[in-house]
């Protein structure tokens, strides 16, 4: 018998959402999407359940992402518009998390990337273990930072969230916590515990209170400085140039030259502009953005490139077009912001 990709259970005063697809690191697909949506619903209305706790099967991923060589599939045969629906109701999803009327509590152990930050960072409680790994690596295979990166990176301190969105590069577990990505800590050896913790009656925060253990240390605490002084460019060639000009002193800052020097152009131009605008909207037009540029880069060149290049073939040598940040036209960029008319993303009233 065939294992359900969610695991959806109902144990004491919490609702359990698991993700189950441990081979694939909990890749998200749109059959994903909707059994989470119907699990939502379905302990929101049950006054029984106080909370839901979400979390992932295997040990090694909370989850991922989405299903990038699903999506890489369905685009190389022309079938967008079930990448839409993926992704148009991931979105609805990322928002039915943000709006949600019970604690929604994410016990995050190991990778959390892409399409896994947008089932977790927008609930009301993340906690991370000291395998929990953040990362937004959209740009390395031409796509861009979405499921509401829009509204949260540009909101980190320091200039943070452009630094992740334009190098794709990893945080731990003391990073989250000291930048707002996570709420508490509690070591991998004990979250079966608080998992069982959860079912019961008491609130919800004062049962992680039993749990909560102090933060790792923050390598990328010591870094601010550098960090806000390399991003703080407006466009892709100024942070190039600020990244070069640090990169015989500093580290981090050589790495992060690399890392932006190895991944598409046109998606980190995309991802700059997001960061420039996201902290001036609600959550709501921020994924709405996001979904204007997704229905644009779907059909583009770049995305097919990169998940070629990464993940198919596994070269890691994509021929990005254009293939350099000087290159990047501010018109091609501005389209991806152009509103879509009747196909713009709606939220559902009932969600609201």
């Amino acid at each position: 018998m065939t294992e359900p990709e969610v695991i959806v259970e109902k144990r004491g005063a919490a609702g359990f959402i698991t993700l189950n697809r441990p081979k694939a690191l909990n890749a998200l697909n749109l059959g994903m999407v909707r059994t989470i949506a119907a699990a939502l619903d379905q302990f929101e209305k049950d006054d029984g359940v106080a909370r839901v706790v979400i979390s992932g099967a295997g040990g090694r991923a909370f989850c991922a992402g989405g299903d990038i060589r699903l999506l890489y599939e369905q685009g190389r045969a022309g079938d967008h518009a079930s990448q839409l629906a993926f992704w148009r109701e991931e979105y609805i999803l990322n928002r039915r998390i943000k709006r949600y009327r019970k604690p929604y509590v994410a016990l995050l152990d190991g990778v959390v990337m892409g399409g896994g930050v947008g089932l977790s960072v927008h609930g009301s409680l993340v906690v991370a273990s000291e395998r929990y790994t953040f990362a937004m690596p959209e740009v390395g295979i031409g796509f861009f930072p979405d499921v509401g990166a829009t509204y949260v990176l540009p909101r980190l301190p320091r200039r943070i969230g452009r630094y992740f969105a334009l190098t794709g590069e990893r945080a731990g577990a003391g990073d989250a916590l000291a930048l707002g990505l996570a709420d508490a800590f509690v070591e991998s050896r004990r979250l079966a515990e608080l998992a069982g913790a959860l079912e019961g009656a008491a609130p919800t925060e004062e049962i992680l209170a039993r749990f909560k253990q102090p933060a790792p240390a923050s390598p990328l605490a010591a870094e601010t400085a550098l960090i806000e002084r390399c991003f703080a460019g407006e466009t892709i060639p100024a942070c190039l140039a600020a990244l070069e000009a640090a990169a015989n002193d500093a580290a981090l800052a050589k790495a992060a030259l690399a890392a932006m020097l190895a991944k598409s152009p046109t998606s980190q131009a995309i991802a700059l502009r997001q960061m420039q605008i996201g902290a001036t909207l609600s959550f709501e037009e921020a994924m709405g953005v996001e979904f204007r540029i997704v229905s644009r880069i779907c059909r583009g060149v770049d995305f097919y490139e990169g998940v070629r290049a990464v993940i198919v073939d596994k070269d890691n040598r994509p021929q990005w077009r254009p293939a350099s940040a000087a290159e990047v036209k501010q018109q091609d960029i501005d389209a991806y912001f152009a509103p879509l008319g009747a196909d713009d993303l709606v939220f559902p009233a009932a969600a609201s």
